[in-house]
């Protein structure tokens, strides 16, 4: 069968791949095209756009990149009349997505959303598009099921499948290889810096981190560049420390050995607390996004670990909050607070039950995909 796959986050490149991976062991012949990244085209995909040139972080940045963003809708319909796929599945990415799903139930195509946008935080009216156009809705967080049902949708909860991937790579790396093959010493702190895959989100919060890692001279910190950052791009921000050093596509290997973390928003706080690695998220957008957001966002935290406990189990430093100063007590706090640390290794075990299904998330979603199409 023939399969169209659109993501545009780094997030939605890793749950892609793993998701092309669970497809092919059970349909051998599939033909996978997709927008992504290096992940997907790795588990199997033709990769038609790259994530890098698709993600706009922000209501103004949205807007200013309009004309792009327009450009590459009418490319992807194109595309996606052209190849005439069996199926349509559309990850996250609802701005893009959603338009795309209108297009393609108009063309009589079967359309199925794995990874729910996040409709509970803003954007609530949008459900009843998805009621519309979309004919099957896999979700990864559990107050997800409740949220649709509470609008006639009935989804399928398939689990998270961020467990599987660390519990993957968890089985063949460990933490004390790692550490040797860097060069650290077994009792040495390792404080990871994830500032995100965009360059607005990095150029926002790397230079306040670097400001606080100042502070720390007798700590190394080591900053995580995504895929599709360029070395001079980070360099600009670290160049001037000598306890910052950059790791390059290793972010599983560096939480697998951090003592704490600094956190952008997004996926990486999940995965930084399946690591049980003790963080502080970080968000800082244009005064402008961040006045919009401010007004329409109606979720009480931005983290999906608070989100996912419903208290704040982890510090978040939103915009006018996230100062050096801040950065430094939270990871004092950290580090020497044995009550903070005890509070979150609970939080944590709490946080896998919650997480946790039976079966991999991947491969549920690929047997109801499969399922959708044989009926």
């Amino acid at each position: 069968m023939k399969y169209y796959i659109i993501s545009g986050e780094a997030s939605g490149d890793l749950h892609g791949s793993r998701l092309i991976g669970a497809i092919r062991n059970l349909d051998h012949q599939a033909q996978i095209r997709a927008w992504g990244g290096d992940k997907m085209k790795a588990a199997g995909a033709t990769i038609v756009k790259h994530y890098r040139d698709l993600a706009f972080m922000g209501f103004a940045e949205v807007v200013a990149n309009l004309p792009t963003i327009l450009r590459n809708m009418r490319f992807c319909k194109k595309d996606v009349s052209d190849f005439q796929p069996d199926v349509v599945i559309l990850i996250d990415y609802p701005g893009f997505n959603l338009p795309m799903a209108k297009y393609a139930k108009a063309k009589g195509l079967k359309v199925i959303y794995y990874i729910s946008p996040q409709l509970w935080a803003w954007k609530e009216g949008r459900v009843h598009t998805i009621k519309r156009v979309v004919d099957r809705m896999l979700v990864i967080l559990p107050f997800e099921k409740a949220f649709y049902r509470k609008w006639g949708i009935e989804v399928d909860y398939v689990g998270h499948p961020l467990i599987e991937t660390i519990e993957e790579f968890k089985k063949h790396n460990q933490p004390e290889v790692i550490r040797s093959s860097w060069g650290i010493d077994p009792n040495q702190n390792v404080i990871a810096i994830l500032p995100g895959s965009r360059k607005q989100e990095i150029s926002a919060m790397l230079p306040i981190m670097m400001d606080a890692a100042a502070q720390f001279p007798n700590e190394t910190f080591y900053v995580a560049q995504a895929p599709g950052i360029d070395d001079a791009f980070i360099t600009s921000f670290t160049n001037s420390l000598k306890n910052v050093r950059i790791i390059k596509g290793k972010t599983y290997d560096l939480l697998s050995i951090a003592t704490a973390a600094w956190v952008t928003s997004g996926t990486a706080t999940l995965e930084t607390a399946l690591f049980k690695v003790p963080l502080v998220v970080c968000y800082k957008g244009s005064p402008l996004s961040y006045a919009i957001a401010k007004r329409v966002i109606k979720v009480k935290y931005i983290s999906l670990v608070n989100l996912i406990l419903d208290r704040p189990a982890v510090p978040e430093l939103i915009q006018h909050d996230l100062t050096p100063a801040r950065l430094i007590e939270e990871l004092h706090r950290i580090l020497h607070d044995a009550k903070h640390q005890e509070t979150f290794k609970r939080s944590t075990v709490e946080l896998d039950n919650i997480l946790m299904e039976d079966g991999k998330a991947s491969e549920k979603a690929a047997a109801i995909i499969l399922n959708e199409l044989n009926r």
